[in-house]
Formats: structure tokens, C-alpha cells, sequence
């Protein structure tokens, strides 16, 4: 498989439905583009959570991937009903990506089954209309494993750490059955399987323009 390199990039934008959304779709990546860039530029928001506890765990999951401050916004929409507040979801959105010069975008991948998490990935192309928009996946509950199209592959260690970041950011959330070490464990090593690695998180895109240095 040809690589797409983003070794080189300054800036990305990370939009999530829920804090921990982040974390398990895309905390390996999290980990592994800051280590490898550590200039790189993170902006996030999460449409969910403020004021309460899992705002707190949010900004410091954040910061253990990438090893240093986040700029995360947080807003208080309602979890499970964002779609009977579009209005404020696309505001939310819209003054995120007004404050912000990314050159990737990562988002929930828009054939989530969960309605926060696909209305968000409905939205985000609206205000971020010329980016890379890549979609990451949530393990959950529901039966909406994607097929991936983008993969991004990690060590063991990667992997490891990703997971322990998991379970100790979030203690909120260990009550839920498929919150636990093997379950995320094993996405990774599926991904992996797919791509050739060790583990990977994958990711769904919807288009991108491939530029062979001809074009205007």
C-alpha cells in the first residue's frame, strides 16, 4: 500500500459528539503525530460535557496523548439529542473552524449509528469545505463497524499506551461492559491485520483531491 505522508503538517482540528469520543477513535494517532511532530498545533472541540466531570477527564486524556496543553472547547448540548439542537451544533462548528487553520480535519465517520456522532460528521464538511476531512471510528454498543478506507499504523506500545490513557483518563465511563482494555485492544489488532502492523486505528473519507503537480 502507498503511504499518505502528514509528517509535514502544522495544524489539525479534532471534533467529537462526546468527551472520550477522541480517545478511542483516534488516540494512537493522537500519540503518534505528536511524537513525531512536536510542533504540531491541536485545536478540539466536543459538543457535550461542559461544567461536568467528563469535561475534566476530556482535557486530560487530551494532554496525556499529546504530551502537552490542549486548546479544547466544550460545550453543554444535550448527550443523545444534539440532533433537536441543530441549530447550536452547527454554531458550535462553524465559530470552532472560524478560529482555526487546520490541514487535516478528524471527525466521526458519517454512517455512525449513534445520532450525536453522525449529525456531527454531517455537519463538519459544511464548515470545513476544502480540508481533509478523515472519520474516525467509535467502538460501541451498536453494530456500525465500518470499512475502512485510511489506515494509520502503530507499535505495540502505541497501542498500549492508547489504552491505558483509556482507562485512566476515564473512570466515568468503566462501567460500561465493552469499556475495557481487550475490546479496544482488539479493534487495534483487527486494524492492523488489515494494513500489515502490529495494531492501527482506521479511518473513512469521503473525498480528497490527489494532485499530480499539473493542476491549476
Amino acid at each position: 500500500m502507498t503511504p499518505l505522508d502528514l509528517r509535514g503538517v502544522g495544524e489539525i482540528a479534532l471534533v467529537a459528539a462526546h468527551c472520550d469520543d477522541l480517545a478511542i477513535g483516534m488516540g494512537a494517532t493522537l500519540l503518534t503525530m505528536a511524537r513525531t511532530n512536536p510542533d504540531l498545533s491541536v485545536r478540539a472541540l466536543v459538543l457535550t460535557g461542559a461544567g461536568t466531570k467528563r469535561q475534566a477527564e476530556e482535557q486530560v486524556a487530551l494532554e496525556a496523548l499529546i504530551g502537552r496543553p490542549v486548546n479544547l472547547t466544550v460545550h453543554d448540548l444535550p448527550d443523545g439529542r444534539t440532533p433537536a439542537h441543530y441549530d447550536a451544533v452547527k454554531d458550535a462548528v462553524r465559530d470552532f473552524a472560524r478560529g482555526c487553520s487546520p490541514q487535516v480535519v478528524f471527525g466521526p465517520q458519517r454512517h455512525d449509528a449513534h445520532q450525536d456522532h453522525r449529525l456531527l460528521a454531517e455537519v463538519t464538511p459544511t464548515e470545513f469545505r476544502d480540508h481533509l476531512i478523515l472519520g474516525y471510528e467509535i467502538l460501541k454498543w451498536e453494530t456500525d463497524t465500518p470499512q475502512p478506507t485510511v489506515f494509520v499504523p502503530h507499535t505495540d506500545e502505541v497501542a498500549a499506551e492508547k489504552v491505558r490513557v483509556l482507562m485512566d483518563s476515564y473512570p466515568s465511563q468503566h462501567a460500561h461492559d465493552w469499556f475495557e482494555e481487550s475490546s479496544f485492544l482488539a479493534l487495534s489488532r483487527l486494524r492492523g491485520v488489515q494494513c500489515r502492523s502490529p495494531h492501527a486505528e482506521a479511518f473513512l473519507v469521503d473525498k480528497f483531491v490527489l494532485n499530480l503537480g499539473g493542476t491549476p
